[in-house]
């Protein structure tokens, strides 16, 4: 069984590194060029996790995705969600054969769905073969070789199993799960949450009322997945409040720190080139609350509607939210 990753970042480089450490061959498709001569030359990305040393013989690097595609039987996405659509354009190469897993915590623009459900509408992928990928887990945590979990879901037990198996270490522990949906809605909206946490601590609020925040999220986040896929959960298990809570309070989370940034004044645009990396909540907070209009039951979403107020309407911050926490309890 030959695996696949596909994207250059931080989440990409950590997925390779477990997957080597399990004596996988790996194919790993970036498309910057430069990046993958540094790797041949220095065995580590220069740009993301650079501690992390690689086994060249255990690895396929190209800029070429078709051929990257070709030669694996499970192919893992962790390209950002704003950039999938485009960089499956460049594919030829059938993906009916192939597993497909998606580590991409955010919507594809193009359509206005998550990563796996897109795969399954334009694509004509059954669900039996797809899968995400999801935490509460830090790419930079794994770097460190840190105790963290991982959750694998699949609608085929045995390939979630597969994945689970061969991403698994002394310091990874996996947990299999039949939540499609629902983990990957969960991935995407706690970017929201994030974002909004980081919002907060820019505008000066501090941890007790961070508290309050994440526990009105966990609701509003169980009500939003209630409404898109309705199935037996417990929202308090890892893969939905504890990814919500890791990257709603960590420092390495991207999405706190551009919504950090905007809480202290910056404007949308110069805190996407001062931060240099995608926050998918960004994308993530129009497409939830453009989603939630189609609904054919309204749902309660104060913290969606303020995160989308401020950054596609051009409200201010500190109103926003001044009034946001009237709403929450």
């Amino acid at each position: 069984m030959k695996f696949a990753v596909l994207g250059g970042g931080s989440w990409a480089t950590a997925i390779v590194k477990m997957l080597a450490e399990n004596q996988a061959q790996v194919g790993w498709y970036m498309r910057n060029s430069e990046a993958i001569d540094y790797i041949k030359k220095e065995k580590h990305n220069p740009k993301y996790l650079s501690s992390v040393e690689f086994k060249l013989e255990q690895l396929e690097l190209s800029d070429d995705i078709n051929s990257i595609i070709k030669n694996a039987d499970v192919l893992i996405f962790a390209i950002p969600s704003a950039f999938l659509e485009g960089e499956l354009q460049k594919a030829t190469v059938s993906f009916q054969s192939k597993i497909i897993f998606s580590a991409i915590k955010g919507i594809v623009p193009e359509t206005g769905l998550i990563v796996g459900e897109h795969f399954h509408e334009k694509y004509n992928i059954p669900f039996e073969n797809i899968g995400v990928i999801t935490g509460p887990c830090h790419a930079e945590e794994v770097a460190l070789e840190r105790l963290s979990y991982l959750t694998i879901a699949c609608d085929d037990q045995e390939k979630a199993t597969l994945v689970a198996k061969n991403l698994s270490s002394h310091y990874i522990k996996t947990k299999i799960s039949d939540d499609i949906i629902g983990t990957e809605y969960a991935a995407m909206l706690k970017n929201i949450y994030a974002l909004a946490a980081g919002i907060y601590h820019g505008l000066g609020y501090g941890d007790n009322f961070q508290s309050v925040l994440m526990s009105n999220a966990i609701r509003e986040m169980k009500r939003y997945i209630k409404r898109v896929h309705k199935m037996k959960r417990n929202i308090n298990n890892s893969a939905y409040l504890g990814d919500l809570l890791v990257t709603g309070y960590s420092t390495f989370s991207r999405n706190r720190m551009f919504g950090n940034m905007i809480g202290k004044g910056y404007t949308v645009k110069s805190a996407q080139m001062e931060m240099k990396m995608v926050a998918e909540g960004y994308y993530a907070a129009k497409s939830a609350f453009e989603q939630k209009a189609k609904f054919s039951k309204k749902v309660k979403t104060p913290i969606i509607d303020a995160v989308y107020q401020v950054l596609y309407e051009g409200k201010n911050a500190k109103r926003t939210f001044k009034e946001l926490t009237d709403k929450l309890d």
